[in-house]
């Protein structure tokens, strides 16, 4: 009689502190995981050493994953406003200067020689308007890498010939002469395609800040592992602080805003040259010209 009360009071003891047992260990989790919501570091001397310990490293780990997602996706909706921003920003001007043509086209009494002079502008802020669009969707494309980007082992001469013979009508009209040195035609790792988009830019770029009848050259010096690609001007230069500014998505200095351009050409040209494992520096002086090399990797023959 006496063994069997002793049996069941050991074993009401043992359902009791298994009860007990539990529960201090789900108030343990319950703890631990208000720690989660309210986003709180746990320490291992808030817990007792044995299973839980091992959870809390768990969590903590955890947490840090969560946490790098929060600022990851925080980062990315910076972003995207930032982009939404200058887009808007770039496409304003366009839209605004459509609005006005249309309003003047629209005009009964205007005569056929300034409403083909209109037209002509309409078409101007179109194809502005169409180059815009087609960067940022490359410019995106290239970020997400949604592009599939062949690079191979092609002549560089070529490659510059087609950037040439697409500014050249640009040349003219300005009466800037383009003076290219006689270079070796090398093998370089790229996309002809994206690279002439590159060399397109920056000889823009050049015609753009260079005065009339001014002077653009192109150099070509091979070295060990790399070829470097000079694009030289006799333009406006570029301010030492604003060097490392211009290659930045959308920037363009207070001093050619009256020029026209949208700040995407350079932040693009990055984003190319990245893909082909190459790169750009810029040198200049303000006042009296810059120097643009695009750096490509060699090939062997």
């Amino acid at each position: 009689m006496i063994l069997n009360i002793i049996l069941v009071a050991l074993l009401f003891l043992t359902v009791g502190y298994s009860i007990y047992k539990n529960r201090k260990t789900y108030r343990s989790i319950d703890r631990l995981l208000d720690c989660v919501l309210n986003q709180e570091k746990i320490e291992l001397s808030d817990v007792q050493e044995g299973e839980l310990s091992a959870l809390v490293n768990k969590i903590n780990r955890i947490q840090e994953v969560l946490g790098k997602q929060v600022e990851m996706a925080e980062a990315e909706k910076e972003q995207v406003k930032s982009l939404v921003s200058n887009m808007s920003h770039q496409l304003k001007t366009p839209l605004a200067n459509l609005s006005v043509y249309t309003e003047i086209l629209n005009d009964q009494e205007l005569e056929e020689k300034k409403k083909a002079e209109v037209a002509e502008k309409i078409k101007k802020q179109i194809d502005k308007l169409d180059w815009i669009i087609g960067s940022l969707a490359k410019m995106v494309k290239l970020e997400q890498d949604v592009i599939v980007f062949d690079a191979e082992s092609i002549s560089i001469r070529q490659t510059l010939l087609d950037a040439i013979d697409t500014v050249y009508e640009k040349l003219e009209k300005k009466g800037i002469m383009l003076v290219s040195e006689t270079y070796e035609d090398i093998l370089l790792f790229h996309n002809r395609k994206w690279t002439v988009e590159v060399f397109v830019n920056l000889l823009e770029n050049a015609i753009k800040y260079t005065k009339q009848g001014g002077t653009i050259q192109i150099k070509v010096c091979s070295y060990e592992i790399y070829t470097e690609i000079q694009i030289i001007d006799n333009g406006c230069g570029i301010r030492e602080d604003e060097i490392t500014e211009i290659f930045k998505r959308f920037y363009r200095s207070r001093e050619v805003e009256h020029i026209e351009g949208s700040g995407i050409g350079l932040y693009l040209s990055n984003l190319i040259l990245e893909k082909e494992k190459g790169y750009m520096v810029v040198k200049s002086v303000y006042g009296e010209g810059s120097c643009f090399s695009v750096f490509l990797q060699n090939c062997k023959n």
